[in-house]
């Protein structure tokens, strides 16, 4: 059997030497998802593929340089098949991202649960893959969108809306919907803009596409949102006030 070094193979302490991430980190990127599970040759023996030395860097980069969450990461590097395309494409797409992800303060665990989310909502969200704590810090911390939607779902149980009637799990139902939607729109991009827009004009053109899609979006859901709400509305309306054939 010929050794791993002779296959491209090396142990994770190899790995972590050549590009200069912890072992630790390059195992957690494994488990978000970020890089290929490891050969296996026995229970406790694994080898990663020294060409990931590469993407291992470039995910530490983007973490570093633009703060960016590893749920967003692995979007730009993997579903938008960008890895190997313009530089500036990934590094347009990574700022507006982070305009909109990356903004306000952020909060610890202890924080969160002293404004009044519930440890177990908590919980199912860390489980449902929704929240992630943010790597930067050493406490269990969240920033950006993580801590915005635990407010949005924060202020849906003080207008009401019990778990019951808004359970955390629908986030779940969301985000296999959204994934879906983010394909669409990176096969379009990579369609469009990537093979007609000029050098020059990259930057500025992958900047107004990510902007567009995310109003888009908004506009478009409430436009098909509306009418059915509103035809349910009227529905059940029209079941509560049907004369009664009853004698």
């Amino acid at each position: 059997m010929s050794r791993p070094d002779d296959e491209g193979l090396v142990k994770v302490s190899v790995l972590a030497k050549m590009s200069g991430v912890p072992a630790a980190t390059i195992k957690h990127y494994v488990r978000e998802g970020l890089l290929p599970e490891p050969v296996r040759r026995s229970r406790n023996m694994a080898y990663y593929d020294r060409a990931l030395v590469g993407r291992i860097q470039r995910i530490k980069e983007l973490q570093r340089t633009r703060f960016l969450p590893l749920k967003v990461i692995r979007t730009v590097l993997d579903e938008s098949a960008l890895e190997n395309e313009d530089e500036t494409v990934t590094a347009t797409i990574a700022r507006v991202l982070q305009q909109t992800s990356e903004s306000g303060t952020p909060r610890t665990r202890s924080e969160l649960i002293a404004s009044g989310i519930d440890p177990e909502q908590l919980q199912a969200l860390l489980q449902l893959g929704v929240v992630r704590p943010a790597d930067r810090y050493d406490e269990e911390t969240y920033v950006g969108d993580d801590v915005e939607i635990m407010r949005v779902l924060g202020a849906a149980r003080k207008a009401g809306l019990t778990e019951g009637m808004l359970p955390a799990e629908i986030l779940h139902d969301y985000a296999r919907c959204l994934r879906a939607l983010v394909d669409a729109e990176l096969a379009l991009f990579r369609r469009g803009v990537l093979r007609a827009a000029q050098p020059e004009d990259l930057s500025a053109l992958t900047e107004a596409a990510v902007t567009l899609s995310e109003r888009l979006v908004v506009l478009m859901r409430r436009k098909l949102l509306v009418p059915r709400m509103r035809k349910l509305a009227e529905g059940a309306a029209l079941h509560t006030f049907a004369p009664s054939h009853a004698e």
